[in-house]
């Protein structure tokens, strides 16, 4: 099939995997109203009809015959092992055999030094991962008794054990095979079976899927074309990379600024593109049904991965990384974060750095990731300090109009909350370790100035000094709350107090 996409990509620039790929989730917006059509009395045609597109994506089209191989040898492991290993280390066996697999494909792609313009098997894999993972998790839970379960463990847990078809029905859900979105075996039953849809039924329709799910998924698919379109014309020109080239160095800094962060931009547009395009063909098959809006039209917003404005015009940092892979962020907190912590435990530091060491292994093993990851801990700690200690100085009195001064603030955190996504996304892009250092020297580090000179001014009594000062003025700071996504390390301040615990256990 290649002789139809090479002529296109040809065209427009583009590679052909890339072209494919868009393809593919183009093709999933009217499979997913052929997809809905299918009876619910008829939940094996279903289950068939995902897996045979999702085999018509992969060989004909992609030419991915050994790579859906693979993915099919996880699933099938993934379903013994889950059905067999009774203990309660069954769900870490899967997550062993299904991350370890991705790894080893990670190794193999960062070994051919195969750029992002190449599409294969390690992105389907990773979505795979989190779905296998999370199953495993969801079976363990309905072997336990409810009462130590928490609400969301309780909703997702599977108490009947599937059969092969209806596993792999799960496992190759077409709209989100390829880049997501990933969804639990729960969410995945009550769209075939549509209970989804049941108490939720407009009052004036007779139909049991809600109306409204065509104009809400169009516009999805629009809006996924006009970043493609975005990313299409103006990539040539504005990319990360581009720091790194002698051009930009004979600009003035000023201009240098300016044009990175326009570059970031649209570097973030291919992704707002692909997961726009492919939460559109979800909600075609009916995924992402959250109930209806005040004016009684129908919401779909259970199948975002990606708030584009949250992202680009965010309030704070912790804003910003709420709303981007939101799925990913579940299951790092749902399949990871809270079962590493023992029981009885609040989640603490060594549950903050599994999860962190997870999301680092689960994205590859580039020298870029780390950096990202790891400097975004030092951001969200100066975020926290931030939120604590300068925050309650601007907040108006409960039921007060917002005032200029909390104006001025929530200003101010979007444009530094801009300026930081860039410089910390520059290396998660450039991913070797010699260019994203090149590319923050040439930025002048002003990441680093911006998060240490926060941190040293609180650290140094800032905080210290702050406090008292709302205390003598009456100012109340927020009451804490845990991170619901821990894609970044713990903040700082709260590993400090973890590790003076553990000296402190050590010497008892």
């Amino acid at each position: 099939m290649d002789a139809l996409f090479v002529p296109l990509a040809s065209a427009i620039g583009a590679s052909v995997d890339q072209i494919k790929l868009i393809s593919c989730l183009l093709i999933a917006c009217p499979l997913g109203s052929l997809f809905i059509r299918i009876p619910a009395s008829q939940p094996n045609l279903k289950h068939l009809f995902n897996l045979l597109v999702s085999v018509f994506f992969f060989i004909p089209v992609l030419n991915l015959s050994w790579g859906f191989v693979q993915l099919l040898g996880s699933v099938l492991g993934t379903y013994y092992i889950a059905a067999n290993v009774k203990g309660s280390n069954m769900p870490w066996i899967v997550f062993a055999f299904v991350m370890g697999h991705l790894t080893v494909n990670h190794v193999i792609r960062a070994f051919y030094n195969l750029s992002y313009e190449t599409f294969e098997v390690t992105g389907p894999q990773m979505v795979l991962t989190m779905k296998l993972t999370t199953f495993a998790w969801n079976v363990w839970d309905g072997r336990t008794a409810p009462e130590n379960l928490d609400k969301w463990q309780l909703q997702k847990r599977v108490t009947k054990y599937p059969t092969l078809l209806e596993f792999l029905g799960y496992s190759f859900y077409f709209p989100g095979v390829l880049v997501g979105p990933y969804l639990d075996y729960a969410s995945y039953i009550s769209l075939i079976d549509e209970s989804l849809f049941e108490g939720k039924r407009s009052p004036s329709s007779t139909r049991s899927i809600p109306d409204g799910r065509k104009r809400v998924a169009y516009r999805k698919m629009l809006t996924g074309l006009v970043f493609l379109g975005i990313f299409v014309v103006l990539s040539p020109s504005f990319y990360y990379a581009i720091v790194i080239t002698p051009w930009f160095m004979t600009q003035g800094f000023l201009h240098r600024m300016v044009y990175f962060q326009l570059s970031g931009f649209i570097e973030r547009s291919k992704y707002y593109a692909i997961w726009t395009l492919t939460e559109g063909a979800s909600i075609l098959t009916g995924l992402g049904f959250t109930g209806y809006g005040p004016s009684g039209e129908s919401t779909w917003e259970g199948a975002a991965n990606v708030k584009v404005l949250e992202i680009e015009l965010p309030s704070n940092f912790k804003v910003l990384l709420d709303s981007w892979n939101i799925n990913t962020n579940i299951w790092l907190r749902e399949c990871i974060y809270k079962r590493v912590t023992p029981k009885g435990k609040k989640p603490g530091f060594r549950s903050s750095m599994l999860t962190f060491a997870t999301s680092a292994f689960w994205h590859g093993i580039a020298t870029g990731y780390y950096l990202t990851f790891f400097f975004g801990g030092f951001i969200t700690t100066a975020g926290r300090l931030c939120r604590a200690n300068l925050r309650p100085f601007v907040l108006p009195p409960p039921g007060a109009p917002t005032t200029i001064t909390k104006r001025i603030y929530d200003l101010t955190g979007t444009f530094v909350s801009i300026l930081i996504l860039n410089y910390v996304a520059a290396p998660f892009m450039l991913l070797n370790f010699t260019d994203s250092i090149e590319a923050w020297r040439r930025l002048h580090w002003y990441g680093f100035w911006m998060i240490g000179s926060t941190l040293a001014f609180f650290w140094l009594g800032g905080s210290t000094f702050l406090k008292a000062l709302q205390k003598k003025e009456g100012k109340v700071a927020e009451k804490a709350v845990t991170p619901e996504s821990h894609v970044m390390p713990p903040p700082l301040d709260d590993m400090a107090e973890e590790l003076k615990e553990l000296q402190h256990r050590m010497k008892e």
